[in-house]
């Protein structure tokens, strides 16, 4: 919703601008100015980008409209969920959980948290991390420098859309002067006009620039900006369960252990400790 509103105020504000300063709005419907600006650019983002990051972009684009992923309480869910792992483990053995891991969807710890379950990317990175933990093969060290490189690597993975978009951003304003130029070459073919007709001309070909640089900083950067916050978010959300399962790993208990997660969380996102607390009694109760 946020992503919408702010489009319609960059509309608002650039139309409305030029109609309130006289503009003629007809003047700034140039088609064939726009499908050269995009059309180009999209042409260079196809050629720039491998597949998998094209799919990717047109994957994500559409979720921006839905807002931030990650809640206050998609993180205390989270929590709650890594609670109750650690405390079967502490109760019956880490060998309890192995069920659990090998098969979340038939998992009654994870059945109590559905979106957990639907976020394939927190799902598999609970689940390996736990396998190895009831594996017993690794000592912590070693296994936080293995989360490290996962969580680099999956960041690094994340942030392709992102920088796609901004490289389109940055273009953006070059093909606006293509098109300027091309509406320039149109012009002079047209000396020796009417002057009116060379005045429309001059003003098709000026358009061009403006599309440019609209599409650019208007809407291609703040999405490229959109889809980076988004892949910060995501990378967050399995830091604090990186977070929780080295607490585990040192020895401390389920209680102390979703402690280390929730004081790793932003603020924005952070619930209080008696908050925290509450909910995860409330989620042993189901």
């Amino acid at each position: 919703m946020k992503f919408i509103i702010g489009i319609v105020i960059v509309l608002a504000a650039v139309i409305g601008g030029f109609v309130l300063s006289h503009g003629q709005l007809i003047a700034l419907f140039q088609p064939f100015e726009f499908m050269i600006i995009a059309g180009g650019s999209f042409g260079a983002f196809v050629i720039a980008n491998p597949g998998h990051v094209i799919k990717d972009v047109f994957k994500k684009l559409p979720k921006l409209l839905a807002g931030a992923k990650y809640s206050k309480q998609s993180y205390m869910n989270l929590l709650a969920l890594m609670y109750d792992l650690f405390s079967k483990a502490r109760k019956e053995g880490l060998m309890a959980l192995e069920n659990d891991i090998e098969e979340p969807q038939q998992s009654e710890i994870f059945k109590k948290y559905p979106k957990i379950l639907d976020d394939h990317h927190a799902l598999e990175f609970i689940t390996d991390y736990m396998r190895l933990m009831v594996g017993g093969s690794m000592n912590p060290f070693e296994l936080e420098n293995l989360m490290d490189l996962e969580l680099e690597t999956h960041h690094q993975e994340a942030l392709m859309p992102s920088d796609s978009v901004s490289t389109v951003a940055d273009g953006l304003p070059g093909f606006g002067i293509v098109a300027a130029v091309m509406g320039v070459v149109i012009t002079m073919a047209a000396l020796g006009g009417p002057p009116a007709v060379i005045g429309r001309h001059v003003a098709e070909a000026l358009v061009g620039t403006f599309l440019g640089i609209l599409l650019s900083y208007g809407f291609a950067a703040p999405t490229a900006s959109s889809l980076k916050h988004r892949a910060e978010e995501e990378s967050k959300f399995l830091t604090c369960i990186k977070v929780c399962i080295m607490a585990t790993l040192n020895g401390y208990t389920p209680q102390i252990a979703v402690e280390f997660g929730r004081k790793a969380l932003p603020s924005t996102v952070r619930p209080g400790f008696i908050e925290l607390e509450e909910h995860v009694k409330q989620s042993k109760k189901k």
